[in-house]
Order: C-alpha cells, then structure tokens, then sequence
C-alpha cells in the first residue's frame, strides 16, 4: 500500500508531449523538421508535428510555433533526397498532401528512421508502423488522383474556359495539373478544389508549339459561380449536356443494372459534378426513342 501512496515528482516535459506547429505547407514542414533537429528534439518520443491551422490548443501541451524558412527547409529537401531517392520523397509528397491531422508526426518519424538508418531501404520496410501508415496513405492519395483524373467534368463558360468543380477527399490538385496540361493545350480551362479554396488555371494563350503553358494558381472565384455554375454555361454547353444525358441513358441496359458495382467503380460523392448524373428540368431529351 506504501507503494501506492508513493510520492513521485515530474518534470512537466516529462508528462506533456512536445508540439511544433508548422505552417500549413510542404516548407512549412520542413522547416520544421530542421528546428526538431536543430534543438535535438528528435528523441523525444512525444514529439509531435502539428500544422497550425488543425492544432486545437491544449492546457498542459507545450507547443512551439515555426515560421517557414526557405533556406532551411531547402537543407532539409536535399538531405532527403540523398536519403529517399525519387521514390520516397514522392511517398513523403504525396504523404503530407493526404492533410491527415498526424501526417506531420508520421512523416518525421519516418525522415528519422531514414536519418538513423542512412544504409537502409527504410521504404520496404512495413514493420515499421509509421511507414506501413504512410505507404497506405500513398495508396489512398494515388486512388484519389487516378479519379479525379478520370472523373473530372469540364463545363464550356461565357468567358470561352472550359471550367471544372472537385472537392477530393485529398489535396491532389497539385497532382493531376500535368496530366490535364499535357491533354488540353488547345484550350483555356480551369479546375477549382472546392473544399481548400483555390484551383488551376491554364492560359492557352502563353503556350508555344514546343511547349504548354505554365499553370496559374487562381484563388477566390465569385461564390455564385461555384454554386450555380449553369448560370455562366455557354449555349454548346447546354446542349453538350443534353446530348450527353441522352446518350447516358439510351447506352443503358436496364436488366444488367447492378447499384452496387456501379457505386464501387464510380462512388456516389462524385456524382453531383457529372452532367450525366443530372437531370434537368426539361428531361424530354432523355426518353429513348427505339
């Protein structure tokens, strides 16, 4: 029982975990992976890396704010890319935009077992929680990525821009920009994430024969456009829309329908950005006709 009724003192960094909040970019990041090892905090198993607009401020938690440091974060890139290769700094790109509320522990738990293990193909190695979590996180980012590259519809505006509306699960707008700039040289478009409040633009008018233009970061589009963006559709759009919900419903066999397949190949959280999935006021159109 003595033991129990025991005394003991502790220092308060002993039972409260570390926190560095980083600013809510890959440099920001960084950044702060090079002030965990610049005050050798990396051996503190409570450290935690925390961006600062997801940090709930806590009473006993004690939280050390980052600015960015380009030069800093610079050192840090290039010593992981000495470390990882071309591959694993893709996993740690692709990692830290999942925006998931640990990703910023992981990933520096992972940058450290790299750091202590210089000789090792840390990557390969699934024993390791922190890596078996971030090469799943990859996996659901490369999904994301394959569907908005897929599932993106582009609607035909007043303005001669071909504009399309997302609101992926993940930050992969950085990651599908090439894949749209590659396609569509002959053409403005443009593709606004929704949920983050921002898109990317591409000016065909900047672009040479040999090569596409550089795309636009664009930020703050008019929130009645993004809630009805019929009322800016061209007249071809209108009727591109017409023609395609017709063809959608006409190709449709009605005994092979399966719900289930279909929502596993083509999940439902994408539909209300897919003309085919829309049904306008005026649904003659879509009567068969055979």
């Amino acid at each position: 029982m003595s033991v129990l009724v025991q005394n003991k003192t502790y220092s308060i960094g002993q039972v409260t975990p570390s926190i560095v909040l980083y600013e809510p970019s890959f440099e920001g990041w960084l950044s702060a992976v090079y002030h965990a090892y610049e005050h050798k905090l990396q051996h503190d198993s409570a450290l935690q890396l925390i961006a600062q607009d997801c940090y709930v401020p806590s009473l006993i938690a004690q939280a050390t704010s980052v600015a960015t440091d380009e030069d800093k974060a610079e050192r840090v890139l290039t010593k992981l890319n000495k470390l990882l290769g071309r591959s694993g700094m893709r996993n740690i790109l692709w990692g830290f935009l999942s925006e998931k509320d640990n990703i910023g522990t992981t990933l520096f738990q992972v940058v450290k077992y790299a750091i202590d293990y210089p000789s090792r193909s840390i990557m390969q190695d699934l024993g390791n929680l922190d890596v078996l979590e971030l090469v799943q996180t990859v996996k659901s980012v490369g999904r994301e990525k394959h569907r908005m590259e897929a599932f993106v519809r582009f609607e035909h505006t007043t303005d001669d821009i071909y504009f399309a509306r997302v609101e992926p699960d993940f930050n992969v707008l950085p990651l599908i920009g090439e894949h749209f700039r590659q396609r569509y040289q002959d053409q403005h478009w443009a593709i606004y994430d929704i949920s983050r409040g921002f898109g990317i633009y591409y000016d065909k008018s900047q672009s040479t024969p040999s090569r596409p233009a550089t795309l636009q970061t664009i930020t703050d589009l008019d929130d009645a456009v993004l809630r009805n963006p019929a009322s800016i559709h061209s007249e071809d759009e209108q009727r591109y829309q017409k023609f395609w919900q017709g063809y959608f419903t006409n190709v449709n066999i009605k005994e092979r329908k399966n719900p289930r397949l279909h929502k596993q190949y083509l999940p439902q959280r994408y539909w209300k950005y897919l003309s085919e999935k829309q049904v306008l006021p005026n649904a003659e159109h879509l009567q068969k006709r055979r």
